[in-house]
């Protein structure tokens, strides 16, 4: 049954505004927000921020706040592992990430019985467009306009086209489905790759082939892109050997996970030629090593994971949270249930 008073608190930086939505959700919503205590974002939407350095009395409130919460609007910044422990009464977290798999993994958080929803469908945009930016840049040859106009030397030339450009997305969820969407619209031909067993209906592709028929379509593929999540399946799913079957000068693009690719592998295929350029916003490390080999190629666009971070994006959580709460609030399912089952 549902308390008669359900506090939510905010663990992560939000905008007071937002905070003051999700409090006006429902009378029954009392929100437990004190900004002075989470970390000083340093970009909009950072949900990480830069720690404070807490006296004794301020890490007591912090504490006082965790054991009222039922519910908490992201992780715990400061103990995301102990929150079993350090909030007794909680019982469901609204995630800031559409991938928590692997942070469930780390934080030892997969076995514990907290519901757990994703902000799965607010950075398919965002991403979708990183993508397209990606492919544009290298059907354009912006790689050698760059080094012309460092070198200021006029030379007419041909460049590509990106309509008719034949891409493989692997990955049919909220991302791949955008992605789809986008190039479609710009003229590619789109070929999805989804999990075997299962129907896909997904605007711009024109054909699915499944994980299991992957080697037999990336021969076709003048590009792929990587959208899927990061599970026991995915990881390495892309490695040498997959690389190799795409035709020469074909272009990566990874908006999933670091681990989905063999980084080695893909850095040594940029650097003989055999693939004409990637564009990575995910890193199996992250930061990315300075001393990485990544850094000096020139066909290879690197962007520090925030290619799905937009000015609007904690608005936009904040909408599928509201939404949750309502249906929380009225015993209705939550949208975005993280699968333990599945990894996402």
């Amino acid at each position: 049954m549902m308390p008669d008073r359900v506090h939510v608190l905010i663990a992560s930086p939000l905008e007071a505004d937002l905070a003051a939505r999700i409090d006006a959700v429902d009378p029954r919503v009392t929100v437990l927000y004190e900004p002075e205590l989470l970390p000083r974002p340093r970009y909009p939407a950072d949900h990480t921020g830069v720690p404070r350095e807490m006296s004794a009395g301020q890490l007591a409130r912090w504490s006082r706040l965790r054991r009222q919460a039922d519910v908490s609007f992201d992780f715990d910044w400061l103990d995301p592992a102990r929150m079993p422990e350090n909030c007794p009464r909680l019982r469901w977290v609204q995630a800031t990430s559409a991938g928590v798999g692997a942070f469930m993994e780390r934080a030892g958080l997969a076995d514990s019985q907290l519901v757990v929803t994703t902000a799965a469908g607010v950075h398919g945009v965002p991403l979708a467009e990183f993508t397209l930016l990606g492919l544009l840049y290298f059907a354009k040859k912006m790689p050698t306009l760059a080094s012309w106009k460092a070198a200021r030397h006029w030379q007419r030339h041909a460049s590509g086209e990106f309509a008719g450009t034949r891409v493989l997305v692997v990955g049919l969820g909220g991302v791949g489905r955008q992605v789809a969407r986008l190039l479609a619209a710009a003229g590619a031909i789109v070929t999805g790759v989804g999990r075997p067993g299962r129907r896909y209906e997904v605007p711009g592709v024109s054909e699915v082939v499944t994980t299991d028929r992957l080697d037999a379509a990336l021969p076709a593929a003048d590009a792929l892109v990587l959208a899927c999540p990061l599970t026991s399946r995915t990881r390495g799913l892309i490695g040498a050997r997959e690389i190799a079957l795409l035709p020469r000068g074909a272009v990566l693009v990874n908006v999933s996970r670091g681990a989905v690719v063999d980084e080695a592998a893909l850095e040594q295929a940029v650097a003989s030629g055999h693939l004409g350029g990637a564009c990575l916003d995910v890193f199996t490390a992250e930061p990315l090593s300075a001393t990485s080999p990544l850094w000096g190629l020139e066909n290879v666009i690197i962007s520090p994971h925030s290619a799905a971070t937009v000015t609007g994006e904690n608005a936009r959580i904040t909408d599928i949270f509201c939404d949750n709460l309502r249906r929380w609030l009225d015993g209705q399912p939550l949208r975005n249930t993280y699968d333990r089952a599945e990894g996402y």
